[in-house]
């Protein structure tokens, strides 16, 4: 959002970055007002379901698990293989389109509000750092400050809680990508018999301490593309953390408060230039250039502002949520075709995602022809020979599985036991031979069905391809 009395020099530079080009610490002041107190319930709230999710376990399967080395996928306690990759790619565009949709409509509210770098930072580290250094002044104090014993005492101890959340965090993070009971075993077997896993949760460690510590909010500005893409996203019909710059300046612009003149006879706006949403912001912006880059809409500037305004005797909301439009036009929000185009593309994927949940096969069965083997007579009888592959998706065990041909009159001999069991979300492979009679062969390629069978109950069906002679004398 653009206002009429800026010259956007301040699009020129980034808040944490000085002159000289070199790194600007951010000392925010403590943030409190009504939003930030309904932020911390819904980021604590989230943080508990992010740090209980891989812990749970729903029939004997963990919660959430995303083991991409052993290619094993639960959500919501189902379990997903990779022959279910279809599955994952069409949520993967839901995802996206519902990011997009969110972003158009609400602008950067997700990075405020639910990221969790932004839930850690805010509502856990800083908090931390709120309670050892104090405040805004305290902490710019101390940053100036000689390393006394005041400053190792305080340094110290931060870094070492920071570093022991950073811990746990890595755990919550490894829980997801081995699984819990990997990491149960770690635990308990110790670091030394599982050392792959321990070197994984050291490296999460250092990563996660060093965002927290150094890096912090440059990830949202370096690391994460979410803040690019929203330039793409975002028009005047968006609702964002926008300054209402028309009843701010008005037409004499922004001054000083003094409770003795009368602000709407001097023409002077209701913004009294006290610079506290500047100071309360994490990303060290100043709301009222507009919408920015760094930018989370965590609504800090919000609260910080209400109070002000509330202490001077002018009415709440200078900075709120609203559109450009809303600010500049007085127009009130409306759904716009664009916003209703998404719509309708995140409803068709999410319809496709269901109806693909809906058929997806308990059972995954492929059999496929042993390459280089030719057909084989045995009288008036060909046989080709098979490998076979059956993947049980589900929590129980199948005990009676065997073949049964569905198109055409024949056998199936499979090498070992005709019958055998497949164990809850387990793969079962082998050899097997399929012998026809010559005369019910179509030609040199005839396509088999052939069924999968609990018992007497069909589990899947599935295709493949027999060789048989060019021409039958």
């Amino acid at each position: 959002m653009s206002t009429p009395f800026d010259d956007d020099a301040f699009r020129d530079t980034i808040g944490t970055i000085d002159e000289k080009g070199k790194r600007k610490f951010i000392f925010p002041k403590k943030p409190s007002g009504k939003l930030y107190d309904y932020r911390k319930y819904v980021s604590y709230f989230l943080l508990a379901i992010l740090v209980a999710n891989p812990f749970i376990k729903v029939n004997g399967n963990q919660f959430m698990l995303f083991n991409v080395l052993e290619r094993r996928f639960n959500i919501f306690g189902f379990p997903f293989w990779p022959q279910d990759f279809y599955l994952f790619v069409i949520s993967m565009l839901v995802g996206v389109v519902f990011v997009i949709l969110f972003t158009v409509v609400f602008g950067r509210i997700f990075c405020g509000w639910i990221c969790p770098q932004t839930i850690f930072l805010e509502l856990v580290f800083r908090r931390i750092e709120y309670w050892i250094d104090g405040d805004r002044g305290s902490q710019m104090r101390l940053s100036k400050q000689e390393w006394n014993a005041e400053k190792i005492r305080k340094r110290g101890l931060k870094w070492f809680i920071f570093f022991v959340i950073s811990f746990l965090i890595a755990n919550v993070f490894l829980a997801y990508i081995v699984g819990s009971d990997e990491l149960y075993l770690m635990v308990k077997e110790g670091p030394l018999s599982q050392s792959s896993n321990f070197i994984a949760l050291l490296i999460f460690t250092g990563v996660f301490y060093f965002v927290f510590v150094w890096f912090r909010e440059q990830v949202c500005i370096i690391a994460c593309p979410y803040g690019r893409l929203q330039g793409v996203l975002l028009d005047n019909k968006s609702i964002n953390v926008a300054y209402d710059f028309v009843r701010g300046e008005k037409e004499q612009g922004r001054a000083k408060f003094n409770k003795q003149e009368d602000r709407d006879s001097s023409g002077k706006g209701d913004c009294i230039d006290c610079k506290q949403c500047v100071n309360v912001c994490p990303m060290g912006i100043d709301i009222r250039n507009g919408t920015q880059l760094e930018c989370t809409n965590c609504t800090a500037c919000i609260d910080e502002c209400d109070t002000i305004m509330e202490g001077v005797g002018l009415p709440k909301g200078l900075i709120r949520y609203a559109t450009e439009d809303e600010i500049e036009k007085k127009e009130p929000f409306r759904f716009t075709a664009r916003m209703k185009g998404y719509t309708a593309v995140l409803a068709i994927l999410m319809g496709i995602l269901v109806g693909m949940l809906f058929l997806r096969n308990d059972v995954e069965a492929t059999i496929l022809r042993l390459p280089g083997q030719l057909f084989q007579h045995d009288g008036d009888k060909i046989s080709n020979v098979y490998t076979y592959k059956i993947v049980n998706k589900t929590i129980k065990d199948y005990n009676d599985i065997h073949f049964e041909l569905i198109s055409h009159s024949g056998e199936i001999k499979k090498v070992g036991k005709q019958h055998f069991k497949v164990i809850n979300q387990g793969i079962s492979q082998g050899t097997l031979f399929i012998e026809i009679k010559q005369v019910q062969l179509e030609g040199d390629k005839t396509k088999l069905k052939i069924g999968v069978f609990d018992g007497k109950k069909l589990l899947e069906t599935t295709t493949t391809n027999f060789l048989g002679p060019r021409s039958f004398n």
